[in-house]
């Protein structure tokens, strides 16, 4: 199956001004299906969920529904998704909470690859109980991080191990199954950043073998929250703090205060919307998967054209150069700020922002210090004209 490409443009109203955006991996534009979605939310009578009034009930379904969305585009159960304001408040919560059993003597491992979102919350977690922080690294010039750079910082005192399922600015994918295989050797959790993956390939979180996979909708063409997915046996075990009158059902216990229904039904939708892009299938799980394939396709071409085109261009410099990645580039071009490189795309209305994006251990590792490059990611809706405006951008600053 493959993309109808300029249909799907058209359902997107920011295409509509002429800009090549290619910061989606800061947040994806939205198609009308979900901002229709969630207009329809906010200007229907709504209250507090419950079984009693219409208005309860809608929160309800809302709620409901977009719970099983979740797990359609996972492969998870429904009964363990968890909504909160931000992938990172998320995995502050969750840290905070599994911290309350760790004690000194015990080890929280985290990767120089992250985003600081997997990062800090579990430093500062572990800094707070008296637990030690192990760090992996990765090969500077490939920006490949292995299963072996992993299991050489697992001891047996380990408790939790945050990784990404892809990096925000190399693109890097490492192999999750190998990883989560070591890290439940020596009996620990894994916690996955699936921020910048989820947008780009077909997700199972059960074979990926993560514990717990947070991951944010407004990646993938959604509104801005996050969510944060386990199995609900496990967040069963953990209790964070919460009101007393608050629910302490799982995964109610971890939703502080009252969730926002419109934010629920956009995520609805942008599955939704998703499922359907290459597929008609009678499940929506199915119609995820197959559409989700096809994204994979369309971008794997686009980029492979992407990277050519930045590797003939005098002057550029590639960083990371990983077997298995998502179509994300991060450079540089010779004699040019990373902001002036930025600025002169923008004024050519190519949309490619530079910064460190708060992978800041990352941009360090490389060589890159806290200010980082230029970054371009692909989307579902980028095309090859996206590709052309960009390329013959930069070519232009270089010379």
């Amino acid at each position: 199956m493959t993309l109808d490409i300029d249909r799907i443009r058209k359902d997107f109203p920011a295409l509509e001004q002429g800009t090549a955006y290619f910061d989606g991996p800061g947040g994806s534009q939205v198609p009308r299906q979900v901002a229709e979605a969630m207009a329809r939310t906010m200007t229907s009578g709504i209250s507090n969920r419950g079984r009693v009034t219409a208005a309860e009930r809608l929160a309800d379904g809302v709620t409901t529904g977009a719970r099983q969305a979740m797990a359609d585009l996972l492969g998870c159960d429904p009964g363990g998704v968890v909504f909160a304001r931000s992938m990172t408040q998320a995995t502050y919560d969750v840290s905070r909470a599994l911290a309350k059993e760790w004690a000194e003597g015990d080890e929280v491992v985290v990767t120089r690859l992250d985003h600081d979102g997997n990062v800090r919350p579990w430093v500062q977690a572990a800094e707070a109980a008296g637990a030690t922080v192990r760090w992996v690294g990765f090969d500077r010039e490939t920006a490949e991080l292995t299963v072996d750079d992993v299991r050489e910082q697992l001891p047996a005192e380990t408790k939790l191990v945050a990784v990404t399922a892809a990096s925000n600015v190399l693109g890097t994918r490492p192999d999750l199954p190998a990883i989560a295989e070591a890290v439940h050797e020596v009996g620990a959790l894994l916690y996955v950043d699936g921020v910048h993956l989820t947008p780009h390939v077909p997700v199972d979180v059960a074979a990926f073998g993560a514990d717990f996979y947070a991951c944010s909708p407004y990646k993938f063409l959604g509104p801005h929250h996050g969510v944060v997915v386990a199995a609900p046996e496990l967040l069963d075990r953990i209790h964070p703090d919460k009101l007393l009158p608050a629910s302490d059902e799982v995964p109610e216990r971890f939703e502080l205060g009252t969730l926002p229904y419109e934010l629920l039904a956009g995520t609805t939708a942008a599955v939704d919307y998703l499922a359907g892009l290459a597929s008609d299938a009678a499940d929506r799980r199915t119609r995820v998967l197959e559409s989700m394939r096809a994204v994979e396709e369309h971008e794997e071409q686009l980029f492979a054209r992407l990277l050519d085109g930045l590797r003939g261009i005098d002057g550029v410099t590639l960083y990371g150069d990983p077997k298995r990645r998502t179509p994300t580039a991060f450079f540089s071009v010779t004699g040019r700020e990373d902001q002036e490189v930025y600025e002169q795309l923008a004024a050519r209305g190519v949309n490619a922002p530079a910064s460190s994006f708060y992978a800041i251990e990352a941009s360090r590792w490389v060589g890159l210090g806290d200010t980082g490059a230029v970054r371009a990611g692909l989307a579902p809706y980028t095309n090859a004209d996206d590709v052309e405006r960009l390329l013959a951008g930069v070519a232009e600053i270089a010379r």
